[in-house]
């Protein structure tokens, strides 16, 4: 079997590449976890960096960046969805990626299924205030909505102190916990990718 591709997808709200984000450091964190698996992160994408249309079809016109980012995503067995936490649930950036993802709901093949069946969703969230658990809840209703799998533990996050100044990024070491998990959401999405990869739904 052809060796398993991850992307992750970084919906911070800072477009520029250069400013740090708390969501690539927990990015890496899976990253290191699916290299276990011999899993390869081979792309993360700033979306706040692309223009990323409004809209629900997967094409919304000149300077849509988002048809070729849905080409690399699909072109991948794993997605990686990250993004911080604000106002107690995942962020506008994030929220804005799951709206083009509706459009696979219409894009069926012969069989019924959609673009993104047969593989495997997570999340990396992070933030400093209450709604990881909220966050997951609504990212993976709506992941599943349009196709996507998703394994057993597949939420690796961490949340500070409410109206706290220090974020993920900033500690000196990633804690024990967000390692435990990581290395658990990475199993178990390599194991049910590889499944799906060599059988995938039937429609």
């Amino acid at each position: 079997m052809a060796k398993l591709k991850a992307i992750a997808l970084n919906c911070t709200l800072k477009a520029n590449a250069a400013d740090k984000s708390s969501t690539d450091a927990m990015i890496a964190v899976l990253e290191s976890a699916f290299a276990e698996h011999d899993v390869e992160l081979t792309e993360t994408i700033r979306v706040a960096a692309c223009d990323v249309k409004p809209g629900v079809t997967s094409n919304e016109g000149p300077g849509d960046d988002w048809p070729l980012m849905r080409k690399k995503i699909l072109d991948h067995d794993i997605l990686i969805f990250g993004g911080p936490i604000w106002m107690g649930q995942i962020g506008s950036i994030a929220k804005r990626v799951l709206e083009r993802m509706d459009a696979f709901i219409g894009e069926t093949d012969d069989q019924g299924r959609m673009p993104s069946y047969g593989k495997v969703a997570v999340a990396a969230i992070v933030g400093n205030e209450d709604g990881a658990h909220f966050s997951s809840a609504q990212l993976f209703q709506s992941l599943n909505d349009t196709g996507w799998t998703i394994p057993a533990v597949a939420a690796c996050y961490w949340v500070g102190e409410a109206m706290g100044s220090v974020d993920f990024q900033d500690l000196p070491e990633t804690p024990e916990k967000v390692t435990k998990t990581a290395k658990m959401v990475a199993s178990n999405a390599a194991h049910l990718a590889g499944l799906l990869k060599g059988a995938n739904y039937p429609g």
